[in-house]
């Protein structure tokens, strides 16, 4: 029968393992890997390291977001610094917007206020609108008086007009000085006096003492082998010669404004000279 079949198989396979050396090796065969029971005398594969873990990847949505990139303490502190940027930009533009713009009720209003914030640094020489641009060239000229060991003698005109201009040309960060002290100082000179040179308000005497200071400031950058004792100072105006195109006829021939000489002072003189003239006129004194 099937039964006793089976059973008598498994004596003899009992029988042979009794037969060498007494001991059931079954078990150890049930328990080999499927290559070792299938290939006689194989050495059964060493236990494999374990495998670590995948490491996450950063997630490249997560970087290059900007501001929402940093912790919430740098984001408060970026948006205090752009809404700061952006009220001082807002600011500016309005004030030279109304600075440029035609008279009106604001700028009435608030003039002093704009005045402030504009002068000197954001100063705008245009105006929206204007009906009549500047266009001509404005030259101021000086020459001296100059008393030394071979007599009196008269300089020539320097161009000082000329040499800021030399200074600025060409420079990509040009001063303020040579862009504006010579001008802003001639057109004070010439709104606070008549066609004659006379005075016609309380500023005239200050507007004179300063195109002196600064006629003398340039002339103390030269020797001239003597003192400075009389100065005078004149403008070349000239009208900008018309576009080829243009059928309008201009004389660009340059009309003089020549000022009366002028006496110089310790007061006219820089600050290092100011100090060498008040000790020689204390000497002389001194020696009378």
């Amino acid at each position: 029968m099937v039964i006793d079949g089976d059973r008598g198989g498994m004596d003899s396979d009992h029988d042979r393992s009794s037969a060498g050396g007494g001991k059931d090796v079954w078990p150890q065969a049930v328990n080999r890997p499927a290559e070792a029971r299938d290939t006689p005398g194989a050495i059964p594969p060493k236990p494999s390291a374990p495998v670590a873990a995948p490491v996450p990847l950063p997630d490249p949505s997560a970087t290059g977001r900007g501001i929402a990139g940093l912790s919430f303490p740098y984001q408060v502190v970026a948006a205090l610094a752009l809404s700061l940027i952006g009220l001082l930009a807002c600011t500016q533009v309005a004030m030279v917007f109304l600075h440029v713009a035609p008279s009106n009720t604001l700028s009435k209003q608030h003039g002093k206020t704009i005045d402030r914030w504009i002068y000197p640094e954001f100063e705008q020489n245009w105006k929206l609108f204007a009906p009549n641009p500047l266009q001509q060239n404005v030259a101021v000229h000086v020459r001296a008086d100059v008393v030394g060991a071979d007599g009196r003698r008269t300089t020539r005109w320097m161009n000082l007009t000329h040499e800021d201009g030399e200074q600025i040309r060409g420079n990509l960060f040009p001063s303020h000085v040579d862009q504006n002290e010579l001008r802003r100082g001639w057109d004070f000179y010439v709104n606070s006096h008549d066609s004659e040179n006379r005075p016609n308000g309380l500023r005239g005497d200050l507007s004179e003492r300063y195109v002196r200071r600064i006629a003398m400031l340039r002339l103390s950058e030269r020797d001239y082998g003597g003192t400075i004792e009389r100065i005078q100072l004149r403008s070349a105006t000239s009208s900008i010669a018309p576009p080829p195109w243009s059928d309008e006829k201009i004389s660009t021939r340059p009309v003089y404004r020549v000022l009366p000489w002028w006496t110089v002072t310790p007061d006219d003189l820089p600050e290092r000279d100011a100090d060498r003239g008040r000790a020689a006129a204390h000497g002389v004194e001194e020696s009378q």
